[in-house]
C-alpha cells in the first residue's frame, strides 16, 4: 500500500494555506514561495497519484535508491542524482522502487516567476526529470529550506525560503546548461580554457571532439549564448582583467599572456569588450 508520508526519521513541514495566500499577495514572495518541504529516507512504499495535478510545482531530488515518475502516460525510472520537477497542474504519479526505495529531499513552490524558472531548466508537462551534476548543492539548498520552515512560517521566514528556492531552481537550470563530462561540448570547452594564450580553428576543434563544425557551433550557442571564437575571446578577456587587477605586469605583457602579441590589437579588443583601455581599466576604482 502506498504512503504519502510517515517514514522513519522523515522531516516534513507544511505552511498553512492562509499564510501561503498571504505570501502570494506580498512583494517578492508573490514571485516564488515555498509551501511544503521535507526529507524522506528509504521511503518504502512511498507514492502519490494526482490525476488532476497539484496547485504547486513539485521538486524532488533523489539522493539514494530509486523510484519512478509518470507523466503523459510515460513512466520514467529515477535514480540517485536525479531531480523530478513537475509543473503545477500537470497530472502525474510518482513513487519509490519496491526493491530499492529512494531517499529524497523535496519541496513545493508557487509564484508568478515559477513558470519562467522552469522554462530555463527546460522543464515542461512532458519533460520532468533532470540529471544533476551538482546534486550536493541542490540537496544543501533543500536542507536549508526544510530547516527554515521547521522553525516557523513567519513572513520573514517565508521570504528567506523564497530566496533559497530561487537559488535551487536556477541551480537546476545551470545543471541543464553545463555539459556532462566527456561530451564533445565539455571537451571543446576544456580545450579552449587550456589554450587561452593561443588561437582557435573551428574545423580542427570540431574534428578533435568528433562533430561537425556546424553542430559544434550550435552546441556553443545553446550553452554560452554565442559562438566558439566569441567564447574563446571572452576567456582571454577574463584572464586579462584578472592580470590587470592582481598584478603589475605591463599591458603589453598582459596581452601576450592571452595570446595577443600586438599590444595595439590587444588594447583595441579590450576596449571593444570593456568600453575602456586596459590602462584606464587598471586605474578604475573597483569594489
Amino acid at each position: 500500500m502506498e504512503r504519502a508520508d510517515g517514514f522513519e526519521r522523515q522531516r516534513l513541514s507544511v505552511v498553512p494555506r492562509p499564510l501561503v495566500e498571504a505570501a502570494l499577495a506580498r512583494p517578492v514572495t508573490r514571485r516564488i514561495v515555498v509551501t511544503d518541504a521535507g526529507y524522506f529516507p528509504r521511503a518504502a512504499d512511498h507514492g502519490r497519484h494526482r490525476p488532476r495535478g497539484a496547485a504547486e510545482t513539485i521538486v524532488i531530488v533523489c539522493v539514494d535508491g530509486a523510484g519512478w515518475v509518470e507523466v503523459a502516460g510515460q513512466r520514467t525510472r529515477v535514480g540517485s542524482s536525479t531531480a523530478i520537477v513537475i509543473p503545477g497542474g500537470v497530472p502525474h504519479a510518482y513513487g519509490a522502487s519496491a526493491e530499492d526505495p529512494w531517499t529524497i529531499w523535496w519541496c513545493h513552490v508557487r509564484g508568478s516567476d515559477v513558470p519562467e524558472l522552469l522554462e530555463a531548466a527546460d522543464i515542461s508537462a512532458t519533460r520532468v526529470t533532470l540529471s544533476l551534476r551538482a546534486a550536493d548543492r541542490a540537496t544543501a539548498l533543500l536542507d536549508e529550506i526544510a530547516t527554515s520552515l521547521e522553525r516557523d512560517s513567519t513572513p520573514a521566514r517565508l521570504l528567506a525560503t523564497s530566496g533559497i528556492a530561487w537559488r535551487l531552481l536556477t541551480q537546476l537550470a545551470v545543471d541543464r546548461l553545463l555539459p556532462e563530462r566527456g561530451t564533445p561540448l565539455s571537451r571543446a570547452l576544456r580545450y579552449l580554457e587550456e589554450r587561452i594564450d593561443g588561437s582557435v580553428h573551428v574545423p580542427e576543434l570540431a574534428a578533435m571532439v568528433g562533430v561537425s563544425p556546424s553542430h559544434l557551433a550550435a552546441l556553443f550557442r545553446e550553452a554560452t549564448g554565442g559562438g566558439i571564437v566569441a567564447h574563446h575571446l571572452a576567456l582571454k578577456m577574463a584572464l586579462a582583467r584578472s592580470l590587470l587587477d592582481t598584478t603589475d605586469l605591463p599591458v603589453a605583457e598582459v596581452g601576450r599572456r592571452v595570446g595577443m602579441d600586438d599590444p595595439f590589437y590587444f588594447s583595441r579588443r579590450f576596449r571593444l569588450t570593456h568600453g575602456m583601455a586596459p590602462t584606464a581599466y587598471r586605474e578604475h576604482r573597483k569594489g
